[in-house]
């Protein structure tokens, strides 16, 4: 061990937006920790972590400014035996920067002020911070260090500027929300970067979930060349230890990148998990109907909370089969959970038979099936109200697209994990958990899907088939295709043109939705923002 090498640990930690207090608190305990083991000389933790990222609106508020100022104190005074990047939100002359503070020997030293902020899919940092424009070099146990803060890595000026500044290595700062196939193309860039101005790059980034966010970790650290040597795991709290001498970095603890539906299912864990948790919910309930939404919802909401957790009520009704009854059963039974079956015809009657004089001589149409799903939300909201334990909805996002949800009945619930999943998404991650072990029943996955709110119903009656349906849905909502541009990829272009008009008309369920787990590039939520009152018609 020579003088000048850089002895780093990157805390990746699962923290709580605006428990200031808290977060301080065990940022504080990892400080002290690795101080008295000896062998650390910084500890880096991801951006904004102080507050939690995002923390919105709450950065307006006065008592939240102050419960900053006072706890960045209490971390100032802890760093004796180790420095500290800290990320922040700085409070200065009127404004707030999103900032990094590197403290040490018991004070702030200096600090960073974020320059490229963000305003775009679910990013909306230009409401909130004022761009900084000057690099940051320190150095620190004979190496020199340029600090920068996510952003500010995917465009060239600001890590140019540190190199030019001096750097030998760069660190950066992340808040990086997982999407499909995100590490990769971090790694690729940090990569690139690298490469362009020869220096190794440590990358910090949170891990858990924040309402629809969920941060996936994948700390990493990227040699001159720009091939990884070190990377933490996905979706877990972890302190990746490292080491940067004047050859540079030396390999570390190299966590396994995931393939796609291992990243996405760990994903709906993640933020079914936090959500539930973070929120003081004991538990979850949800309805189980025996279709392929249902059931991936189950497995995910057991993975996330412990069986113990989470209660699975079926609720039949004369349109329900045998085998949604049967393979609902069995389901519950491989999971080990609270199971209950509770007959909604009562209830429906009873409600049919009161609207009967206003309804006389007038045919049956949804109005009928959405009393069955409405009856199954109240019922729902019944035991959660009870019980404590928050109603979980089951909608996929093509279902949440073109409007094939009911308001106030399949829709009700606090969280909608698989809300951001497409129906051939759904199946591919049924059969990947599945493959660990068989929990949901191969006939729920084989069967050809059905709402069951009527005779012999099928969802291919009012749908395209799912796999054309996603794929035009796709190129919608992920890519801004015209009707033209979608029909030339090979669909037929009437039923493009309808299906983009069931989007526009279910924009007004949409708003009215619960949260859930964004895994894709464009989810229906922060960077989903489409006018319900609207006279355009996509052509």
């Amino acid at each position: 061990m020579t003088e000048s090498t850089l002895r780093i640990a990157v805390a990746q930690l699962n923290l709580l937006v605006g428990d200031v207090g808290g977060n301080a608190r065990r940022i504080i305990e990892v400080i002290r920790e690795l101080a008295a083991g000896g062998h650390v000389d910084l500890v880096v933790f991801p951006e904004l972590a102080l507050s939690g990222y995002p923390p919105e609106d709450l950065l307006f508020h006065a008592g939240f400014r102050r419960q900053v100022g006072e706890a960045l104190d209490d971390i100032a005074a802890a760093s004796t035996g180790v420095a500290v990047l800290l990320g922040y939100p700085e409070y200065s002359g009127g404004c707030i920067f999103n900032s990094v503070a590197l403290l040490a020997d018991g004070r702030q030293q200096s600090t960073y002020r974020k320059h490229c902020l963000p305003n775009y899919s679910v990013f909306d940092e230009q409401r909130y911070f004022t761009a900084g424009n000057a690099p940051l070099v320190v150095g620190l146990a004979g190496r020199r260090v340029g600090v920068l803060i996510c952003e500010d890595i995917w465009e060239p000026g600001p890590v140019g500027a540190s190199a030019a500044a001096g750097a030998e290595l760069i660190i950066t700062l992340n808040g990086s929300p997982f999407e499909v196939a995100k590490q990769q193309q971090r790694e690729s860039l940090l990569a690139a970067r690298a490469r362009e101005v020869g220096l190794p790059i440590l990358y910090a980034n949170l891990v858990g979930g924040q309402d629809e966010l969920v941060f996936d970790g994948g700390s990493c650290l990227v040699d001159a060349a720009g091939n990884v040597v070190a990377r933490a795991p996905a979706f877990a709290e972890s302190l990746l230890m490292l080491e940067v001498g004047a050859e540079g970095p030396r390999p570390g603890a190299l966590a396994p990148l995931l393939e796609e539906e291992a990243s996405v299912y760990q994903a709906l864990v993640t933020g079914v998990r936090d959500y539930v948790r973070k929120n003081g919910f004991p538990g979850v309930v949800l309805g189980l109907s025996g279709g392929i939404d249902s059931a991936l919802t189950l497995a995910i909401a057991v993975d996330a909370l412990g069986h113990g957790a989470v209660q699975a009520v079926m609720m039949p009704y004369r349109y329900t089969a045998q085998i949604s009854l049967d393979d609902a059963r069995a389901q519950a039974e491989a999971m080990n959970v609270d199971y209950q079956v509770l007959p909604i015809g009562p209830l429906v009657e009873s409600a049919r038979a009161t609207l009967d004089p206003l309804f006389a001589g007038l045919p049956e149409d949804t109005t009928e099936e959405n009393l069955q799903s409405r009856s199954r939300g109240v019922l729902l909201m019944a035991i959660s109200n009870k019980t404590g334990r928050m109603v979980l909805a089951t909608g996929n996002k093509s279902e949440m697209a073109v409007g094939y949800a009911t308001l106030y009945g399949d829709m009700a619930g606090g969280f909608a994990p698989i809300k951001d999943c497409p129906k051939t998404l759904v199946y591919r991650l049924a059969r990947y958990r599945n493959r660990q072990r068989e929990v949901i029943p191969v006939r729920v996955i084989e069967r050809e899907p059905s709402a069951e709110l009527r005779a012999d119903q099928k969802d291919s009656d009012s749908l395209p088939p799912y796999e054309a349906l996603d794929e035009i849905l796709d190129a919608l909502i992920l890519e801004d295709r015209s009707v033209e541009e979608i029909a030339a990829g090979g669909h037929d272009p009437a039923v493009v043109a309808r299906v983009l008009e069931m989007v526009r008309r279910a924009e007004y369920k949409r708003r009215q939705a619960p949260p859930g787990v964004r895994i894709s590039s464009r989810a229906f939520g922060r960077d989903w923002r489409y006018p319900i009152t609207s006279g355009y018609r996509h052509v």
